[in-house]
């Protein structure tokens, strides 16, 4: 259990480091799928990019300090979730970065978000296992 809220911490911190790389780099001005996202928001794609990340890394910082820690039955649904989300980040923007043969915001942290992931889905997939018998 401890491993999973490691795991489920550090995600989400990561997830904040990504949304201050994407930030940085203005990845509303590039990202086709960013600029619908945010203009949902505002017209103001900057104050919309702002409102989506801080959101997320909110919930995420709700989904550690309750659910996890609490271990709540809905811990692993919303680690899959996040999973989930960062799988995408974590393959979509090194994909994203070959097409346009360039740096491109997020590509930096995208990867370690894939990384933490992949864990925390192994921890999740154990967490569902039952205990060995005793023999």
């Amino acid at each position: 259990m401890i491993r999973f809220q490691i795991a489920f911490g550090a995600l989400v911190l990561v997830q904040a480091a990504h949304s201050v790389e994407e930030y940085l780099g203005r990845l509303w001005e590039s990202f086709p799928p960013a600029q619908v996202l945010t203009g949902l928001i505002s017209q103001d794609r900057e104050f919309g990019f702002l409102v989506i990340n801080v959101s997320l890394v909110a919930f995420g910082c709700w989904c550690v300090l309750w659910p996890v820690r609490l271990r709540w039955r809905s811990r692993l649904s919303f680690a899959w979730v996040w999973v989930a989300i960062q799988v995408i980040n974590g393959i979509g923007h090194p994909l994203w970065t070959l097409q346009q043969g360039e740096y491109t915001p997020g590509v930096i942290t995208a990867p370690v978000l894939l990384v933490i992931a992949l864990y925390l889905a192994r921890q999740s997939w154990a967490m569902h296992d039952p205990p060995p018998a005793a023999s």
